[in-house]
């Protein structure tokens, strides 16, 4: 786990969560009471939502229940806790009846401490998501932006009009640009929605880090390890023929024996 972990109270305002994400670089924010013990976690997507720049909405509104979590839980089981609520990370608190926080646990800290020399030669031909949404450097911000929150997604890569890979924008690169403020609800992902919003290669991630479709999954577990990257794109001559992340590396670890 990640010990001193920056946390919120309930009573801040959603835009002093924002800064303090922006500032640290961080996904997600564990939510504290008055007396500091552990409400649930704040999620980047929750950021997201946020349509004003000066929104007196505070916290507590917008709090995600996390799994319980203490120093002792054995890593196979947090990782099981992590993937049934589907959550990227989680507060670690002292006991069962102390919710004091003690530190964060998330699928990248779990994946840096994963046995993959032990794992199976499988290749992420057989896990990977086929089914990819992208997006155009050209595309408006605000556009991106409603589609990851329609569909829950964390980053989309980023294609050129040939189709060749490019890079990848993420909720993190949004919140980080200070673009994440407007927001339209027009429809098709590659349209280019309002011409107020920035483009999308003011702050896509580039280079797109990836890998081939007979990668082993162990290797594709070193690569979002060494790239600190949540994802990374399966290519073929240039061309994205789909996607694993570390929730699917995560699932294969945990069903899999004497990895975790």
């Amino acid at each position: 786990m990640t010990t001193d972990p920056v946390c919120v109270k309930e009573s801040d305002l959603m835009t002093h969560a924002r800064h303090v994400l922006r500032e640290n670089h961080l996904h997600g924010l564990p939510v504290l009471d008055n007396k500091g013990y552990v409400l649930g976690m704040l999620d980047d997507q929750d950021i997201l939502r946020m349509r004003s720049n000066k929104s007196e909405v505070t916290v507590g509104g917008y709090i995600r229940e996390t799994p319980l979590i203490t120093p002792d839980t054995d890593v196979r089981e947090a990782a099981k806790l992590l993937l049934q609520a589907r959550q990227h990370r989680c507060a670690v608190v002292k006991s069962s009846t102390d919710r004091t926080i003690v530190g964060i646990l998330s699928d990248k800290n779990i994946l840096r401490n994963a046995h993959v020399s032990k794992m199976e030669p499988k290749a992420v031909s057989n896990v990977m998501n086929s089914r990819i949404q992208t997006a155009y450097p050209d595309d408006s911000i605000a556009k991106i932006w409603g589609n990851m929150l329609e569909w829950d997604f964390s980053g989309i890569p980023v294609i050129s009009h040939e189709n060749e890979a490019m890079g990848m924008i993420t909720r993190s690169d949004i919140i980080k640009s200070g673009f994440a403020r407007i927001r339209d609800h027009s429809g098709d992902m590659h349209n280019n929605g309002s011409g107020d919003s920035p483009k999308v290669e003011r702050v896509m991630s580039t280079p797109l880090y990836s890998i081939s479709s007979d990668t082993t999954i162990s290797k594709a577990i070193e690569s979002l390890n060494r790239h600190n990257v949540s994802r990374i794109c399966v290519t073929n001559d240039n061309k994205i023929i789909g996607m694993v992340d570390r929730f699917t590396m995560l699932k294969e670890c945990v069903d899999g024996l004497g990895y975790l």
